[in-house]
Formats: structure tokens, sequence, C-alpha cells
């Protein structure tokens, strides 16, 4: 059976009535009804009912189709038949239906959701659970999400960038490290592109951004933490953070919009059946002062430079209702690269973005003084001689930048209404998990 004339189920309707086809894929339910049986074919692009009448085809055909097991592998050709009562408008009546591949007759898990499956369960066997329509459709978004936010910075005179991932320093400080050994020296799994990218500010590339596999060696188990996870990253030269704080509020916005007549949305129930509103900008803005002053009318106190708890995230979700920018921290509790408040001593230019859920976003203003920089290093317990690589950049002409990194995932898992994370990660690694 030639395979080149393969067409897709959301290919064909009843408009192909009469026309001979091919279409493979796997078989998604079968239901015997005695003198007709029915066959449900299931590929990219949705199901088909393929339509067996006992004495209108050939015997050996009809035992074929009863026999073969679900989830096995088959290629069907037959003609099109238009049928309102099928799942797609229309059915195929076979004329040849070869086996490519049985399946065992055990399943580790039901791809037609008529049987719930434990997270770990689905994970486990993760190649049959993306076989389920409502997974299907997360990671058709979340590949739509990515090219929206490529086109984004493409559009706007960006230069995408890859930088390593296997580093021989702490971007944040060391206690979120995964150490590797590299050759005859130790060698880290990368937490952010940071240093790489603020190096890029000095060779003249104004505006670059990644979309990159980071890793955070976090003991956190919980339904918004992963080990490793994707990062959107910009660094942009001759900018305030308030300038990359614009283009951050525009890209979520911008995402939102190429997502928000996704038909499949309706198919992940997460309430999001009549789709989502589109954030509207310039996102709410309130200092780390207002913060904490929010948190304390609900009873939590939180001692000035303390970072913001779990519970106080939620309470500060709860008050602001939609995405919000928290601004001007301590410089105590942020990396050394932030640019110190002109302002006051002891805060500094940093800001994250927040979901009502959770946090999506961080960036700052950066220190482009080396001075400056190699003093903030050494004030965090960190040696100089280790950032020698990265404080040369910033010897022979660095100019002021801002920049920000926002973690995809944690965009879909908001986005999408999602309980766990890991359900919008082909494969995720956390804690526990480091297979498949």
């Amino acid at each position: 059976m030639s395979m080149r004339r393969r067409r897709y189920t959301d290919e064909l309707s009843a408009a192909n009535d009469g026309e001979r086809v091919c279409i493979a894929g796997w078989v998604h339910e079968k239901r015997d009804l005695g003198g007709v049986f029915f066959l449900i074919l299931r590929d990219f692009g949705g199901l088909a009912q393929v339509t067996l009448h006992r004495g209108d085809v050939d015997k050996e055909l009809f035992a074929r189709a009863k026999r073969v097991p679900r989830e096995s592998v088959v290629a069907i050709e037959g003609r099109v038949k238009g049928e309102e009562k099928a799942p797609s408008g229309y059915e195929i009546i076979p004329e040849r239906i070869e086996v490519l591949n049985e399946s065992s007759q055990i399943l580790p898990l039901d791809t037609t959701d008529k049987v719930g499956a434990e997270l770990d369960t689905r994970l486990d066997a993760r190649f049959m659970d993306l076989r389920r329509e409502r997974v299907k459709h997360i990671f058709i978004i979340r590949s739509r999400v990515l090219r929206a936010i490529r086109d984004f910075f493409n559009e706007r005179g960006f230069m995408e960038v890859n930088t390593p991932k296997i580093v021989s320093a702490a971007t944040e400080g060391g206690t979120a490290l995964f150490p590797i050994s590299y050759f005859e020296r130790e060698a880290f799994l990368n937490q952010s592109p940071q240093l790489y990218k603020q190096m890029l500010m000095a060779s003249g590339f104004d505006r670059v951004y990644e979309i990159g596999p980071i890793f955070r060696a976090e003991e956190h188990d919980t339904t918004k933490h992963l080990n490793e996870a994707t990062s959107v990253d910009i660094e942009v030269a001759f900018a305030t953070e308030e300038d990359v704080m614009s283009i951050l509020e525009e890209l979520v916005a911008h995402v939102y919009t190429q997502i928000a007549d996704y038909p499949g949305l309706s198919r992940l129930g997460t309430g999001l059946e009549e789709g989502f509103d589109v954030p509207k900008v310039p996102f709410p803005r309130i200092t780390y002062d207002e913060a904490i002053e929010l948190v304390s009318e609900s009873g939590e106190q939180i001692e000035w430079g303390e970072d913001l708890s779990a519970s106080a995230e939620h309470v500060l979700g709860e008050t602001m209702g939609e995405h919000y920018f928290i601004i001007e921290w301590p410089s105590a509790i942020k990396p050394f690269y932030a640019q110190p408040s002109p302002h006051r001593s002891d805060i500094c230019t940093a800001f994250d973005l927040m979901h009502p859920r959770l946090e999506l976003a961080s960036g700052s203003q950066r220190v482009h003084s080396y001075e400056l920089l190699r003093a903030n290093i050494e004030s965090k317990g960190l040696s100089a001689d280790d950032f020698e690589f990265y404080l040369d950049a910033f010897r022979y002409g660095m100019p002021p930048h801002a920049g920000w990194g926002l973690g995809v995932e944690r965009l879909l898992m908001s986005m999408l209404r999602v309980d766990n994370i890991r359900e919008v990660v082909l494969f995720p690694r956390d804690r526990r998990r480091l297979v498949p």
C-alpha cells in the first residue's frame, strides 16, 4: 500500500464523497454491533470512522478489522462517504486494511480518556500519553507559543543567539548548580545565559534573544518547579529596566493574542471553552515596599529584605487579579549584576513579572561598571577571579544595558490554567524523575 497518497483525517470531509483515499494511524476504538463494525482511526489531524458492513465487505477484511488490537498502527484504503453521525462528518468504506505494527493487548493507559490515570503513570508512558487529544493540544499550543515569541523578536530587530550550557562558574551562586565532569576539570550545567548575553552587549550586538534550556539544582518538589526548564532571555544595550519591562509585557500580550483563537483551547478541560482575554498593557507596577505592606494587611508578616514566600505571592495575586510587576527590590536579595537604584542605596532596578498564580519572569537594568560589578560579586561571597572571563568584557567599553528571563513552562502553565507544570513539558526533569 503506497503511503505517498496518504491523507490526514482533517484533510477530508463529506465534500470528498466518493473519492478513493488512503489514511494511516492508530486504532483508537472499535465498536462491534453485530452486522456492522466500526473502527475509529486516529492520526495527528483527528479521528475518522471506518465502517464495515458484514455482508458488503470481504470476510477476511471484516475479520482482520475485528482482530487488530487497539493502538495498533494501520493503513486503510477505501472510499469516502458523507455521514453526519460520524466523528468528522464522513466515514471510510474500506477496500484494504494493512496492519503495519500490532500493539500489545494490555495498554499502560487509556488514550480515549474514558479511564483516568495519575500524572506519574502518564509520564512513565509519555509516548502514549501524547496520543490523547487533550495532551496533543497542549504541545501544539506550546509549539505555536515558541513560534510567536520568535516572530515577535525577529520583527523587532532582535538577533537570536545560542550560549553555552556547560560553564565554569555559577550565574547566581553555587547552591543551585548541577556539577559535571568536564575532562580533567569541574564544570556546571548553566543556570541561565545571563553572563554570556551581557558579554554580547560589549560586542555591538545591541538586541539579542535566546530560547534555550536552563538547569537549576533546587530541591523543590512542587507543582511549579522544574530542574530543567526552557527560558526566553533578552538583553538590550542602551536600555533601562523600564525599556525591557515594556518589551516583556508586549511579548506576553502578543503570545496571548496569537493563541486566543486556537480551537484546541476548548479541548484542554481547564475552563477555556470560551477562550481567554488578552492581558491589557501596560501591566500595573508595585514596589517591593508596597508589596510587603499589602501582604501585611492580610496578617502575614515579612521582614524588609526577605524574599516573598509562596503564601505572600498568593495574597498579592488575589489582590492584584492580573499580571503585574514588582519593582525596586532590596539589592541584598537580587543577583550581583542588578544595577543599584539612583534614588536609594539599599534597593536596585530589579523587577519580577507576576501572574496571580506565580512568578513568570525576572530582570533588571545591569551593572555596566567594571569596578562596581567586581565589588558586587565579592559582596555575595563569590570569587571575582572565577568571573574574569566575564569581567573582561566590562573593561573595554560596556554600554548601559538591561534584560530579563521568562520561563516558557510557567507562561504556558498560567495561560492554559494547568495545575502542574510537568503537564507542559514533553519529558520533565524534576527531583525524582530522570527517565524517560
